[in-house]
């Protein structure tokens, strides 16, 4: 069932009934598959309430304030080639120095593609930090750029950068969708963020973008303040350049 409604898109995300659909249990461990397994994102009950709690745990030591203006200052020592800058900035945060393993993590980390290269990436990820810090690193790093992206393709310099990320999250958000198992009925609902952030009827609700009722995204602020350093950098000021 397609949900394009933003009355229904907050019903399902509110009903805990609706779960997201399984992932597999019988991973190799170290693999990406068995880090989908270890994770909030694609567990249910009590088992997702806990691991969710870490992540807000971890995430209560980052103040959102120190990292906007730390993505700005990169941005700007790199000559305005921002990306990686969101992924480097959180990471640094968080203690993982060396995130150049994230990317090719995160590639499948949502649709569950599984690779050779993920999993050696994963492996590398596990010799650096702990489940949660994986967690926000791969959540972050491609819904923020992302992001990041979508906001550049509708930016003219000067843009308050606030208005601009609220008008793209509702309006192109980096997660075009979300599913649901109903585990009552056995039928899976997939909600078309896209056209529930824009529905007439939805008034000047808030945009669904990072999720609703049981299971919103954990680090909203955060995402947005390394997304408004970068974009702050690029719109509202001139990247430093390198000495010759």
């Amino acid at each position: 069932m397609l949900i394009t409604r933003h009355a229904d898109a907050e019903a399902v995300l509110s009903d805990p009934r609706y779960v997201p659909p399984p992932v597999r249990q019988d991973a190799e461990e170290g693999t990406l598959a068995w880090l989908r397994a270890q994770v909030s994102r694609f567990s249910a009950g009590e088992t997702h309430a806990g691991r969710r709690r870490l992540l807000v745990e971890r995430l209560a030591a980052l103040d959102p304030a120190e990292l906007r203006p730390a993505a700005r200052a990169m941005t700007s020592e790199r000559d305005g080639d921002w990306r990686g800058v969101p992924t480097a900035v959180l990471g640094a945060a968080l203690g993982v120095k060396d995130t150049s393993a994230v990317p090719a993590a995160a590639a499948g980390y949502l649709s569950g593609e599984e690779s050779p290269e993920a999993d050696a990436a994963v492996a590398e990820l596990l010799e650096l930090a702990g489940i949660p810090e994986i967690t926000l690193l791969l959540q972050g790093h491609a819904a923020t750029e992302a992001l990041i992206e979508n906001a550049l393709r509708q930016a003219h310099p000067g843009d308050d950068i606030e208005t601009l990320l609220n008008e793209t999250l509702k309006q192109d958000p980096p997660l075009k969708a979300t599913r649901r198992l109903d585990t009552q009925t056995g039928e899976e609902v997939t909600i078309d963020l896209v056209a529930a952030n824009r529905d007439p009827s939805g008034g000047r609700t808030p945009h669904l973008t990072f999720g609703y009722g049981v299971r919103p995204c954990p680090a909203p602020a955060h995402a947005l303040a390394l997304a408004a350093g970068v974009l702050e950098a690029l719109l509202h000021g001139k990247p430093a350049r390198r000495p010759e």
